[in-house]
C-alpha cells in the first residue's frame, strides 16, 4: 500500500472529521496544500470549468487523467479523484479508466449512480477494485449515491433508499458512502449509523457546521464546487469592475499579493 493511499484510509477513521478541499488544477491544489489540508480532492465541475467544457461526463477523459498528474506532481498530501460515473456504461471500461487515474497518483475516487440503476454502479464498483488490486493500490473507492441530489425520495424514504444502495455498494467493494445533498440531522444520523461505511456529505446551505456533523456520525466533509464558484465570483467582480473602470487601484485592492506564487510553483 503505497504511504498515501495508506494515510486517505486512516483520515476516515478519525479521530477529527475529514474536511475536504475540493480544487481543480495543479495551482489551486498546491495553494490548499499549503493552507494546511490533510488531503485534497478534485471537484469533477470544476475540472470540467477549469477546460471549457460543462459538467456531466462531457470532459475528455485523457483530460482528466492529465489534470490529476499535474496536481499529484505538484502537492504531496493524497488526492482522490471525482470520477462522475467512470467516464464508460461498460464496467470493464470503467476499470481500464481507473487504472489510469491511478497511475497518474490518485489514491481515491468518488463514482457515482446519477440516474443509473445502483446495480450498474455495483458492476463498476467491482470492476474498479480488481483495476486496483492489479494496480497494488488500495483505491479508496467512495461510492455516491444521487438520491438526495436527484430528489429521487424524500424523508424516511430517502434514507431508507441510500441505505439499501450503501449494501449493494459496500458488497461490490466499496470503501465510503457519499450522499451529497442530505442536510437533515436527523437523516444524517440514521445514513451514518446504518450504511456501515464512513459517510462522506457535501457542503451545502443547511448543513450543520463541521463539530456537529462528527456528532452524527459523518467521517467526512466535501466543499465540491464551493471553493471553484468562490474563485469564479471574484474573478466575476474583478474583471467587471476593471472592464467598467479601467481602475488600477481597484484591481490592486481585489488582488492582494498573499502568497509568492512562483517561489510556491518552485
Amino acid at each position: 500500500m503505497s504511504t498515501n493511499a495508506a494515510l486517505f484510509r486512516d483520515l476516515h477513521a478519525g479521530p477529527d472529521l475529514l474536511i475536504l478541499p475540493n480544487g481543480w488544477d495543479a495551482g489551486s491544489c498546491r495553494v490548499i496544500e499549503t493552507l494546511g489540508a490533510k488531503a485534497m480532492a478534485t471537484s469533477s465541475a470544476a475540472v470540467c470549468w477549469s477546460h471549457g467544457y460543462a459538467d456531466g461526463h462531457h470532459l475528455p477523459v485523457d483530460i482528466l487523467i492529465t489534470t490529476v498528474r499535474e496536481i499529484t506532481r505538484a502537492v504531496s498530501i493524497p488526492l482522490t479523484c471525482d470520477f462522475e460515473g467512470g467516464y464508460a456504461d461498460d464496467p470493464a471500461t470503467v476499470g481500464d479508466n481507473v487504472a489510469k487515474v491511478i497511475d497518474a497518483g490518485a489514491v481515491g475516487i468518488n463514482i457515482e449512480d446519477g440516474g443509473d440503476a445502483p446495480e450498474l454502479l455495483a458492476a463498476k464498483i467491482e470492476a474498479v477494485r480488481k483495476a486496483a488490486d492489479r494496480a497494488g493500490v488500495a483505491l479508496f473507492i467512495n461510492a455516491r449515491t444521487d438520491i438526495y441530489l436527484r430528489r429521487l425520495a424524500e424523508g424516511e424514504a430517502a434514507v431508507a433508499e441510500v441505505l439499501r444502495r450503501a449494501a449493494l455498494y459496500r458488497q461490490a467493494g466499496a470503501d465510503g458512502l457519499f450522499a451529497p445533498g442530505v442536510v437533515v440531522a436527523d437523516e444524517i444520523a440514521a445514513i451514518a449509523t446504518g450504511c456501515g461505511l464512513p459517510l462522506n456529505v457535501m457542503a451545502r446551505p443547511g448543513l450543520p457546521k463541521g463539530p456537529e456533523l462528527q456528532a452524527l456520525g459523518a467521517r467526512r466533509i466535501s466543499s465540491a464546487t464551493g471553493l471553484a464558484r468562490a474563485a469564479l465570483a471574484a474573478l466575476n467582480a474583478a474583471t467587471t469592475q476593471f472592464l467598467a473602470t479601467g481602475d488600477s487601484d481597484a484591481l490592486a485592492a481585489a488582488s492582494p499579493v498573499s502568497q509568492d506564487y512562483n517561489r510556491l510553483f518552485s
